[in-house]
């Protein structure tokens, strides 16, 4: 779950239904591609850390920086179930349906008032952070498939979303020669076996040294 304590809209949370990874060097859609920069340096590490960045003049879009200090990874948070703080939530969505309150990394990011000033923030500590709870899917499954909204390396099936919810975003749209990539309302490309172990948050990911191939660029 991820939580924000917004100073001027109080404890906005939901849970986290989609995510897409992103790399470094060997990968041509993140951000970190070309290397360090100013804008991306914070996915250079530390693990644990925002990175938010701004997009097409109108979004931003939050990312979790996931690799080990001085590899660039993270992921980028695609789609939210909204939990908490949904009158609040819903009137920065102008008046948004609950399922599209926080549909697409865009969208979300406005839903939590999120923008540039938490870009470079300590998940650790606060005042956004992900809650140590267990994982709670309701019987559904985990997907995995194509990544949407770049042009470059889309086909990696680095997107994971929960099978069948109806807060996921749409999936990719085939092109010419392709075979239609399946989305949320379709059978996934790839189901990943259920685990029983509890999900690291953000303080053991760092804690650990732990590497998750991921973040967000789609320039």
């Amino acid at each position: 779950m991820l939580v924000h304590d917004d100073p001027r809209a109080g404890r906005l949370a939901g849970r986290i239904v989609e995510v897409e990874a992103y790399g470094g060097a060997d990968d041509p859609a993140s951000h970190a591609h070309r290397g360090p920069t100013p804008r991306n340096r914070v996915m250079f590490g530390p693990p644990g850390m925002t990175y938010v960045y701004f997009t097409y003049g109108m979004h931003h879009c939050f990312n979790v920086v996931c690799g080990r200090d001085g590899r660039a990874a993270a992921v980028l948070v695609r789609a939210l179930e909204p939990l908490l703080g949904l009158a609040a939530m819903r009137r920065r969505r102008g008046g948004a349906e609950p399922e599209r309150i926080a549909r697409g990394p865009g969208s979300l990011a406005r839903a939590l008032g999120l923008d540039r000033a938490h870009d470079g923030l300590d998940l650790t500590r606060g005042p956004l952070w992900i809650a140590d709870l267990a994982a709670w899917r309701g019987g559904r499954a985990v997907a995995r498939g194509p990544r949407v909204g770049i042009r470059l390396a889309a086909e990696r099936p680095w997107r994971y979303w929960l099978a069948g919810s109806v807060f996921v975003t749409p999936g990719p749209v085939a092109g010419p020669g392709r075979k239609p990539a399946r989305g949320a309302s379709g059978p996934a490309t790839h189901v990943v076996p259920r685990r029983r172990s509890r999900r690291r948050t953000a303080r053991s990911a760092r804690s650990h040294g732990r590497t998750v191939d991921t973040p967000a660029m789609h320039s």
